[in-house]
């Protein structure tokens, strides 16, 4: 019951005029932000925290919460009608949701991502309202060689899921670990990998990763291959869900609700991760595999849809209690509480009460909003569609540059930028999954740093991943992954003789 009052109270904070226009403009920001590739609630939130220095700390924490999660939501837009994810979390729903849009149902596809979003984001502000202090002491207790394991876990799973094969899966994850490795090593403090260059010294951006993948190299592909190929795009015939496609979502919305929430609490990548593994959840389950990869199937778009919002609306347990940030934007989050005096922690909900449940309530009232904007303006969004390919690439162009050298306005960031483009064209020409590139350049230096602080605590011996039980559970699912599926495919033939054949 105190925690209900608490919550009416910031309800009571978070309603009242100013804050709910700011909660407004914060949800219209968030989703423009996340539209357009190249920039991210990270770097929106950086741009403007010295803007908003001088409001009030409660209206100004609403309107950065309102970025954040109003960035995952217009994330989806571009991934589906454009394939050119606005974030990476969104990378997973360009994969089915563009199929969809060229198959003629953009609409279906941003429905579901969309609602999905309001489905799991309100679950996962229920889970923060009355689960933060448990989930945040039981996050405490993990240690290096868990944490180790479970980006063990991200890695073996996005490799063996996405691509043709897992080869060139492990692949591409190479790359991706490569690029994490550069820059200063977080234990030694030496340079490494940096062949010289000053500009290397503080790592590759995870965002101009993303971006040169993705969004460059989306328009130099088509630049290049477009007129080779035929392109064909069938009608959009509606703009709604049929009756079929909400009995195939509310599950994926389900499902992926309490796959994300876990990973927004801990250190392990953000919000991708949790999208790759609701994606090859709903693959697995799906009666309707064939429309995978194909014409695209909604569950690939419902599930990481909400995997998506519910990692980051569950990545503030952490933040509020515990003082932890598990994601870039939850950073600049921090040093934006920190700009007002106010220091994050297990003490935060007794000297800062209003201001965290007025947060909270926001968070409620913000999914409102975002649902009321976005679904109306399907329509609007599907007629993006019809903008001629050459402007609208070359767009994609200038808003990517533009993102990219807002950061560090760095010359040499743009020179990388297009060096990745072209390293995504080559992938995607000789059919690579780009994905885990970037699981890889995000998760690589935390595994590598949990790793090593895990074999200080064994003395050395990596028996100490055998002697935690956490630890050890996760490497036992690690090992089912890898194997298991080759296992069935051995087994398969003995009961379909003919099975050989087809192979």
């Amino acid at each position: 019951m105190d925690t209900l009052n608490q919550l009416l109270q910031g309800f009571m904070t978070a309603g009242t005029p100013v804050n709910l226009l700011w909660a407004l403009l914060g949800c219209i920001i968030g989703t423009a932000v996340g539209v357009l590739p190249g920039i991210g609630p990270a770097t929106a939130v950086a741009m403007l925290l010295p803007i908003t220095l001088k409001v009030e700390p409660t209206a100004s924490m609403i309107f950065f919460a309102g970025i954040y999660y109003g960035a995952m939501y217009g994330g989806s837009t571009t991934s589906i009608l454009l394939n050119t994810p606005g974030e990476s979390g969104s990378m997973v729903t360009a994969m089915e949701g563009n199929k969809m849009a060229k198959s003629g149902r953009a609409g279906a596809a941003l429905a579901t991502a969309a609602i999905g979003s309001f489905v799991a984001g309100t679950i996962a502000t229920v889970i923060v309202t009355f689960c933060s202090p448990i989930v945040a002491n039981y996050a405490v207790k993990l240690g290096p060689p868990e944490y180790f394991m479970l980006m063990l876990l991200a890695f073996t799973t996005v490799s063996a899921v996405l691509g043709q094969s897992t080869l060139r899966g492990l692949t591409a994850l190479a790359i991706g670990l490569a690029m994490g490795v550069v820059g200063i090593d977080q234990i030694s403090g030496m340079a490494r990998f940096t062949g010289g260059v000053p500009e290397l010294m503080d790592g590759i951006e995870v965002v101009l990763i993303a971006v040169g993948l993705f969004a460059v190299g989306e328009a130099l592909y088509n630049v290049l291959y477009e007129g080779k190929t035929v392109g064909t795009q069938n009608k959009l015939s509606r703009v709604h869900m049929s009756r079929s496609d909400w009995k195939r979502s509310w599950p994926a919305w389900i499902r992926a609700t309490f796959i994300g929430v876990p990973f927004g609490t801990i250190p392990a990548g953000g919000s991708e991760i949790p999208t790759f593994l609701s994606y090859a959840a709903e693959k697995k389950l799906s009666s309707h595999k064939e429309e995978f990869g194909t014409t695209g199937a909604i569950e690939g778009v419902a599930g990481p849809e909400a995997a998506n919002n519910a990692a980051i609306t569950a990545t503030l347990m952490p933040l509020l209690t515990l003082g932890i940030p598990t994601s870039n934007t939850t950073a600049i989050l921090l040093g934006a509480f920190q700009n007002y005096g106010i220091q994050p922690g297990p003490q935060l909900f007794d000297t800062n009460g209003p201001l965290v449940w007025a947060l909270i309530a926001s968070l409620y009232i913000g999914n409102v909003m975002l649902l009321v904007l976005n679904l109306p303006l399907v329509g609007l969004w599907v007629k993006l569609l019809k903008v001629p390919k050459a402007p609208l690439y070359a767009g994609i162009l200038i808003f990517a540059t533009v993102g990219v050298y807002g950061m560090r306005q760095s010359a040499f960031d743009l020179v990388l930028l297009y060096a990745i483009g072209l390293l995504g064209v080559a992938m995607r020409r000789f059919d690579f999954p780009t994905a885990p590139v970037v699981v890889g350049m995000i998760l690589g230096p935390l595994a590598e740093a949990q790793m090593r602080n895990a074999l200080s605590i064994g003395e050395g011996h990596w028996t100490i991943f055998l002697q935690r039980p956490v630890s050890l559970f996760l490497l036992i699912v690690v090992v089912a992954v890898l194997v298991l599926p080759r296992l069935v495919r051995w087994l398969k033939p003995q009961h379909e003789p003919d099975a050989v054949v087809r192979v």
